[in-house]
């Protein structure tokens, strides 16, 4: 029903006024459109970095299982050195697989920590843009307040 009424007031325009009034409405869709978009990127890089800390999660559990096997297997075997000609070859490979998962986690920590820069960026400009809107919409809605229904005589 408001779009109606929206739509009749402009009908109760001169044309001037009808075609600023129409240049209004396609610039809150642009800044609506902006917004959305804004919002969007803002989501994207959240969920990346949600990705990352679950990554960082899972490779640390994964870590933390090898070492248990490779304790396991010092255990069982008796030999703790790996520099033993005795050491079991189960325990060696775990434990590279090991530096592997190590060295993985501290590359993703590092992305993680530009991930979580890049969306407070990303928030702030949304949050920004939100405040822009507003207060464009509320100076557009204040305009129309002051000028009245549209009817003249």
């Amino acid at each position: 029903m408001r779009r109606l009424e929206y739509l009749a007031r402009f009908l109760l325009l001169p044309g001037d006024q009808f075609e600023i009034e129409l240049r209004g409405i396609e610039q809150m869709k642009s800044r609506e459109t902006a917004l959305r978009l804004k919002r969007f990127e803002a989501d994207e890089k959240s969920r990346n970095v949600s990705d990352l800390e679950s990554m960082i999660h899972d490779f640390e559990a994964m870590a933390l299982d090898l070492e248990r096997q490779i304790q396991a297997e010092e255990d069982r075997t008796g030999v703790r050195d790996p520099k033993h000609f005795s050491y079991s070859t189960f325990a060696k490979s775990a434990g590279q697989r090991l530096q592997n998962l190590e060295a993985s986690i501290a590359g993703l920590k590092e992305k993680l920590e530009a991930a979580v820069k890049d969306r407070d960026d990303a928030l702030e400009q949304a949050d920004k843009a939100a405040g822009t809107a507003e207060h464009s919409g509320m100076n557009m809605v204040q305009r129309n307040r002051e000028r009245g229904p549209g009817i003249t005589a």
